[in-house]
């Protein structure tokens, strides 16, 4: 499904939540710690066609200054390289930026790499023509900061492109399983609100001309319930820690509500496992 939002029409931001007592670094501090835990490279790079997808979808082309926000190991990073744009790739986690980094010298791919902070940008107003993330700025504790970085380093009529996972979707789900037994930081908003239409136009609309949208899907493909567990519990940060914090009881528990989810959205048939889960692409042209 497509839509094109009307931004003529949009309502101004929404202030923030008062967020006097809520330490925003500490909570960062935590997720930087729970994205450099297990080795997200190991899934990251499975969804390379997420990137693919979304450098057509913005249309990025030869030589454009582009900026891949909270890039992980670099699958939007590549997808514009590929397409000779001049790409500096931007992350927190200092160990996921050397894999990207690895990645592309080993494609022969001309990139910049650059530890930054997704809500506090190290880069000039204007400094880019088109700003990319792909399931990373949506994980930021302060969205209204990310969204303000995000428009600031694009210069006008420059594009913003993302892909983030939706509320309804099976990641939104298992954020919702995982929440039960390790809950998320008091004060803080779900990262799948970014998979929101309306979200999209309170931290955008203001400052957008244009913006579209189109749900799709990313296929996990995996042996059996038990290996996406497997991997997942082993690699991915989310779900690493969350089990690191369970007692056994607790963490059997976990893996069986997790397995009735995979199994309830798998259309494999029991041989195997594929579970189509909804991200929400998104492409913002700057004013």
């Amino acid at each position: 499904m497509s839509l094109e939002l009307n931004v003529a029409t949009a309502q101004p931001p929404v202030k923030a939540p008062a967020t006097t007592n809520i330490d925003f670094n500490a909570i960062k501090q935590r997720q930087q710690a729970t994205w450099a835990s297990g080795d997200f490279a190991i899934v990251g790079t499975t969804l390379q066609i997420v990137g693919e997808s979304l450098a057509e979808a913005v249309d990025v082309r030869a030589g454009e200054l582009v900026l891949d926000v909270a890039a992980g190991n670099g699958n939007a990073t590549l997808a514009a390289a590929r397409r000779f744009a001049r790409v500096t790739s931007t992350d927190y986690v200092p160990h996921l930026l050397e894999k990207g980094a690895a990645r592309a010298k080993a494609e022969g791919l001309d990139v910049q790499f650059q530890l930054a902070d997704a809500e506090a940008l190290p880069f000039d107003d204007g400094s880019f023509d088109v700003a990319l993330s792909t399931f990373g700025a949506m994980f930021t504790p302060e969205h209204h900061k990310a969204a303000h970085e995000l428009l600031r380093v694009v210069r006008g009529g420059g594009r913003i492109g993302m892909a983030n996972w939706t509320p309804e979707g099976f990641i939104g789900q298992l954020f919702r399983v995982i929440g039960a037994y390790v809950p998320p930081p008091a004060g803080t908003q779900s990262p799948a609100l970014w998979g929101a239409e309306p979200r999209i136009i309170e931290l955008f609309g203001h400052e957008a001309i244009d913006i579209r949208s189109v749900r799709k899907y990313f296929n996990f493909r995996y042996q059996s319930a038990a290996h996406w567990i497997e991997v997942f519990r082993n690699f991915y940060g989310p779900t690493h820690k969350a089990y690191a914090a369970l007692e056994p009881g607790r963490q059997t528990s976990l893996t069986k509500d997790i397995t009735a989810l995979l199994e309830s959205l798998n259309v494999a048939g029991p041989s195997s496992l594929v579970v189509p889960a909804e991200y929400l692409e998104v492409v913002i042209t700057r004013k």
